[in-house]
């Protein structure tokens, strides 16, 4: 049973059919990559997937399970997480209680609990710092923890948000561009970091980048859209020398040079 299986996915906005028959298959333990032009529809795929758009028509299962209709944090709730292409934390809070945030649907105590700090409620809370505890020494950023996140530089910004997205213990990982203001040796590392947290937590991985460095030493698979479709997916090095790519990103006459 794949992890997530995509079939015949349509998203019109009014006359603009911003995906179109789009299918993806993922298996356990895949790092796949969704690449394409700007304006493609990567992220309108994630958006589908997530909740956050109704889905014109098709199917999504996730797990055997169709996830069509169900609100994000329903999704969420299934065992799929995401990043996004803008950071989202709470910029004003620490670091370690950005992560804590998270956690905190999965807490085992009611509101009498919490009124009271009954023991239920202290070993709770205790569970949940430090599970984000464990999520910051793996993104190294422990040392930070009690900093505001806003005070992080733009890479560790990155990382603290895929800590918060582990937070919820998913299944399938979704990461929007995130090497997205990275420089060359942030972005190694972010590969390292990828793979690391794929074995450590056996993560499915989908992700959509333009840093084609990344996406050729990280992903086994590539699906790369234009104008709303699927035009190849492949390896790498089947997805590099393919003419469609080229001409999609390069334009017809320098592709066919």
């Amino acid at each position: 049973m794949p992890v997530l299986a995509v079939k015949d996915l349509n998203k019109n906005f009014g006359g603009l059919k911003a995906v179109s028959e789009f299918n993806l298959t993922l298996e356990e333990g895949e790092i796949v990559g969704l690449i394409g032009p700007n304006g493609a529809g990567k992220t309108t795929v994630f958006n589908l997937i997530t909740g956050i758009f109704p889905v014109s028509s098709g199917a999504i299962e996730f797990m055997g399970q169709s996830i069509l209709g169900l609100p994000p944090y329903k999704v969420s709730a299934r065992g799929i997480a995401r990043t996004f292409q803008n950071i989202r934390l709470f910029r004003g809070m620490t670091v370690l209680d950005n992560v804590r945030a998270v956690c905190h649907p999965t807490i085992k105590y009611g509101l009498l609990d919490g009124m009271l700090h009954t023991p239920r409620f202290a070993g709770e809370e205790e569970r949940i710092t430090e599970k984000a505890r464990d999520l910051l020494r793996t993104m190294n950023l422990i040392h930070r923890e009690n900093d505001k996140a806003a005070n992080l530089a733009y890479g560790d910004q990155r990382r603290l948000e895929i800590a918060r997205a582990l937070a919820r213990d998913p299944k399938l990982l979704l990461l929007d561009e995130p090497a997205a203001g990275m420089n060359p040796n942030e972005v190694t590392k972010l590969v390292e970091l990828i793979r690391f947290v794929k074995e450590r937590f056996q993560l499915t991985v989908l992700l959509i980048e333009h840093q084609m460095g990344l996406v050729m030493n990280l992903c086994e698979r590539i699906v790369v859209m234009d104008f709303g479709q699927v035009i190849a997916e492949g390896d790498p090095a089947a997805v590099r020398n393919n003419p469609k790519v080229l001409e999609a990103y390069l334009g017809k006459g320098v592709a066919g040079a």
